[in-house]
């Protein structure tokens, strides 16, 4: 037997009845529904304690393989790079946000040619890095940190061209893909990051 058009079955949206009492603890459980101990106070399927990752481990998961980590911005990858006088980037490396500058600097240079003299701010001044550079015959042109007991001297005017690499990063952000990475997997972020700096070399 068909129904009227304005008239629909009241069957359609009922959901099955569930006791009040054990999952919220706002009464008893009421008579006749369920047996008496089968459910549990979490018997609402939305409170089901172990659907999603733990949140002790601050951590999504994977994220540690993909480059994304946690910083004052909140979860981010940090670009490393090095930049030619012209602004091209020559080399590239992914860590996640939180990784300092400095760590990444030795193996970033070493996958490149021996430069004249090394522009770079403040995160990069250690004593190793200088050391190593020396020995490599590379100038260091780095300001030194406010709490450094002995500093180090270098040339402020050859300093003012680290602009060069900023105007790269800036390239890079022009691109909203980059910008806002929407890529999930860091191979694929990186890939859009030499598709962008291998344009950019090609138009400088």
């Amino acid at each position: 037997m068909r129904l009227p058009r304005r008239i629909w079955a009241a069957d359609n949206d009922l959901q099955s009845l569930r006791t009040l009492g054990e999952t919220w603890s706002v009464g008893k459980d009421v008579p006749g529904v369920v047996a008496p101990g089968t459910l549990n106070r979490h018997a609402n399927d939305r409170l089901y304690p172990h659907q999603s990752a733990s949140l002790g481990g601050g951590w999504k998961r994977g994220e540690q393989n993909q480059a994304i980590g946690r910083s004052r911005g909140g979860r981010n990858t940090k670009i490393h790079a090095i930049a030619d006088a012209k602004g091209r980037l020559v080399s590239l490396k992914l860590t996640d946000g939180s990784a300092h500058d400095c760590p990444v600097a030795q193996p970033l240079i070493s996958s490149g040619k021996v430069a004249k003299r090394l522009l770079g701010d403040k995160a990069y001044d250690s004593a190793e890095l200088r050391l190593w550079l020396r020995g490599r015959g590379t100038k260091c042109v780095i300001p030194n940190r406010s709490n450094r007991k002995q500093p180090f001297s270098f040339s402020k005017k050859a300093y003012r061209e680290r602009h060069r690499v900023e105007n790269a990063f800036c390239r890079l952000k022009d691109f909203r893909r980059i910008a806002t990475r929407y890529d999930r997997l860091a191979r694929n972020f990186l890939a859009s990051i030499y598709l962008v700096a291998t344009i950019v070399w090609w138009i400088l």
